[in-house]
C-alpha cells in the first residue's frame, strides 16, 4: 500500500488647595470601572485557553490515524471481495477461467453494501472495466447511484459555526496537496497507477484531492483463481465521514473551551474584584488623606484579608495615624513655641515701657539686666527649637555606622574634664571589661544625648557631687545608664520631664540658661536608634536615666 504523504501537525482637570502639601495639585481623574489590573489578570488566562482552542484547527496527527485507520479497514475489506470473486464469479474452463460479469456485480453490490460511502471497481487484466457498484443494471437500463450531502441543521449556532468552519479550515497552514482525484472512461490504468499494482499481484493504494480538504481513499487488490490474476478490484471512498469526525471533535473541544472561559473570565473579574477593588478603596481613601481639609479621612480597615492587601491595609492606616500624630505634634510644638517666645518678648516689652517712664539710672540698669537674660533666653531658645527640628530629618537623612560607644564615653567625659578645669562634679565611668560595645546610629547625636543627660545632672548637683556613667550588654540590648547624687525628681514627674519646654529647674539656676528641650530632644534621638530612655530616682537618692538600645 502507498504510504501516506505530508504528515504533520484631552481631560478636563480640577485644581484645589491642598491643606498639607501647601501646593496646588490636580484632583484624581474618575477611576474607570474596568480597571487595567482586571484586564492584566484577565489577559493572561483568556489569552492561554485561546492559544489552546486555535490549537484545536491542528488536529493533523488525529486526522491521519483516521486515514490509516480507514485505509487498512478498506484493504481487509478489499481482501474479502476479491477472495468471494475469486471463489464465485469465475467462469470458463479451468485453465481460462475468467470473471463474469453479472456474477461478479451481484457480489460486488451485496459486499458493498454494509458500507454505503465505499464504491467498489473491477478490472479486467487488459484494464477494462468489469463491474461497477454505483451502477446498476435492471430492465436492460443502467442506474447510478449517488449520495446527497448531508442536511444543513436547523440550530442557527451550528449553522453559524459551520460557516466560520468551512471558511477558517482552507485557510490554515496545511501539509503538501496530494494528487487531484479523476475519472475518465476506459483509462482506469491511466488513473489509477496502484491498479498496475493489483494486476502484478501486489496491493496497492493511494490518496488524492477531490475538493478542498476532501480526500479520496483508495485500495487495489489483486482477485487470483489459484496463483493466476484474473482481475482487479479498486475500493475507493471519500474522507467524509473522517472530516465529519475531526469537525466533531473540534466543535466538542470548543464547546468545552466555551464552557472553560466562561468560568476563567468569571473567575478572572471575581479575584481582579478582590484585588483590584481593595486597592481602589484605599487609594481614594489615601487621596482623601491627601486632599484632607476639616474632618480626618480614614483608611478602610481590611486587615482581616490575611493577605498582601491586608498588610498594605495596615500598613496605610499606620501611616496615616502617624501623619495626623506628626501633624498634632507639629501644631502643639508650634503653640509651644509661640508660647515660650511670647514670655521673653513680652517681658522686654514691659521693661522697655518702664524705662521710658523712669529717670532712676539703677532702675534703668536692672532693666536693662532684664531685657540682656531675655535676649539671651531667646537665643538659648532658638537654637534648641532649631536643632529639634533639624533632628528628624537628619536622621532620616544619614547613612548609620557602628559606634564603639565605650571610646565614645570614654572620649565625650575626657572633654567634659577638661573643659571643666576641675573635678567638681566628679564624673565616673563604668565598663564591663569585655570587648568593645557596639551598635548602629550617628556616633554625633548619641554624644548629644550623653551630654544633655550629663549636663542636666550637673546643673541639679550640689558642690562635691558625683555623677556615674554605666555601660553595659545584656544579650542583644546594650544598657547605659546616667545616675547622680543630687536631689532627685519630683514625684510624679518622672515621665513629665521628657516633655518639650518642661520649666522644672533648681532655685539658685541664672534664668534662661535652660529652654526646656534637652530632655525631649534625647527621648527623640534614642527612640529615632530603636531605644527607650526613662527616669526615676535611685533608692539612695538622686535621678537615674536608663537607655536601652538594640547592639549592633
Amino acid at each position: 500500500m502507498a504510504p501516506l504523504l505530508g504528515q504533520n501537525g484631552p481631560r478636563r482637570v480640577e485644581f484645589s488647595q491642598m491643606r498639607l502639601a501647601g501646593i496646588n495639585r490636580p484632583e484624581p481623574e474618575h477611576r474607570r470601572w474596568f480597571s487595567s489590573l482586571t484586564l492584566r489578570i484577565l489577559a493572561p488566562n483568556v489569552l492561554a485557553l485561546c492559544v489552546l482552542v486555535a490549537g484545536i484547527f491542528y488536529l493533523d496527527q488525529y486526522r491521519d490515524g483516521l486515514l490509516n485507520t480507514k485505509i487498512a479497514a478498506m484493504q481487509s475489506q478489499a481482501e474479502m471481495i476479491a477472495g468471494a470473486l475469486g471463489e464465485s464469479a469465475l467462469t470458463g474452463p479451468e485453465d481460462r477461467r475468467r470473471l463474469e460479469r453479472n456474477t461478479s456485480a451481484h457480489i460486488i453490490r451485496r459486499l458493498v453494501v454494509p458500507t454505503p460511502r465505499t464504491r467498489a471497481r473491477l478490472y479486467l487484466p487488459n484494464g477494462s472495466l468489469l463491474a461497477d457498484s454505483r451502477k446498476l443494471v435492471a430492465a436492460g437500463r443502467q442506474v447510478q447511484l449517488r449520495y446527497l450531502p448531508p442536511v444543513d441543521p436547523s440550530d442557527q449556532a451550528m449553522r453559524i459555526f459551520n460557516k466560520v468552519y468551512d471558511w477558517l479550515v482552507p485557510r490554515l497552514p496545511s501539509d503538501p496537496t496530494f494528487p487531484p482525484y479523476q475519472e475518465r472512461l476506459g483509462r482506469g490504468l491511466e488513473d489509477y497507477p496502484e491498479l498496475r499494482v493489483a494486476l502484478q499481484g501486489e496491493i496497492g493504494g493511494a490518496i488524492r484531492t477531490l475538493k478542498e480538504e476532501t480526500l479520496i481513499l483508495t485500495v487495489a487488490v489483486p482477485v487470483q483463481q489459484l496463483h493466476r490474476v484474473v482481475g482487479a478490484l479498486l475500493l475507493s471512498v471519500d474522507s467524509a465521514e473522517i472530516e465529519e469526525g475531526v469537525r466533531n471533535a473540534r466543535l466538542a473541544i470548543l464547546q468545552a473551551s466555551a464552557l472553560a472561559l466562561t468560568v476563567t473570565v468569571l473567575v478572572s473579574f471575581l479575584l481582579a474584584g478582590t484585588i483590584a477593588g481593595p486597592v481602589r478603596r484605599l487609594a481614594e481613601a489615601a487621596d482623601r488623606v491627601r486632599r484632607w481639609r476639616g474632618r480626618r479621612a480614614e483608611i478602610p480597615d481590611l486587615s482581616h484579608r490575611r493577605d498582601e492587601i491586608g498588610d498594605l491595609s495596615g500598613a496605610l492606616h499606620e501611616m496615616t495615624q502617624a501623619l495626623y500624630g506628626r501633624l498634632d505634634a507639629i501644631e502643639v510644638f508650634a503653640a509651644d513655641v509661640a508660647h515660650e517666645i511670647k514670655n521673653p518678648l513680652t517681658s522686654m516689652r514691659s521693661a522697655l515701657e518702664t524705662m521710658t517712664r523712669t529717670d532712676n539710672a539703677e532702675q534703668k540698669k536692672r532693666l536693662m539686666t532684664v531685657i540682656a537674660q531675655d535676649i539671651q533666653r531667646m537665643d538659648r531658645l532658638i537654637s534648641d527649637i532649631s536643632n529639634a527640628s533639624r533632628i528628624d530629618a537628619e536622621l532620616a537623612r544619614e547613612e548609620t555606622e557602628s559606634v564603639d560607644l565605650t571610646s565614645l564615653l570614654q572620649t565625650l567625659i575626657g572633654m567634659r574634664q577638661r573643659d571643666g578645669g576641675h573635678p567638681d562634679p566628679r564624673l565616673v565611668l563604668n565598663i564591663e571589661p569585655s570587648d568593645p560595645i557596639r551598635i548602629h546610629g550617628l556616633p554625633s547625636r548619641l554624644g548629644q544625648v550623653v551630654d544633655n543627660l550629663v549636663g542636666n545632672a550637673k546643673s541639679f548637683l550640689p558642690p562635691g557631687g558625683c555623677i556615674e556613667l554605666s555601660l553595659s550588654r545584656q544579650g542583644e540590648i546594650v544598657c547605659l545608664t546616667v545616675e547622680d547624687n543630687g536631689p532627685g525628681i519630683p514625684p510624679g514627674q518622672e515621665e513629665a520631664i521628657f516633655q518639650r519646654f518642661y520649666s522644672q529647674r533648681p532655685p539658685d539656676e541664672a534664668f534662661g540658661q535652660h529652654s526646656g528641650l534637652g530632655l525631649s530632644i534625647c527621648r527623640q534621638i534614642i527612640e529615632a536608634h530603636g531605644g527607650t530612655i526613662t527616669a526615676q530616682n535611685r533608692p539612695t537618692g538622686g535621678a537615674q536615666f536608663i537607655i536601652y538600645l538594640p547592639s549592633g
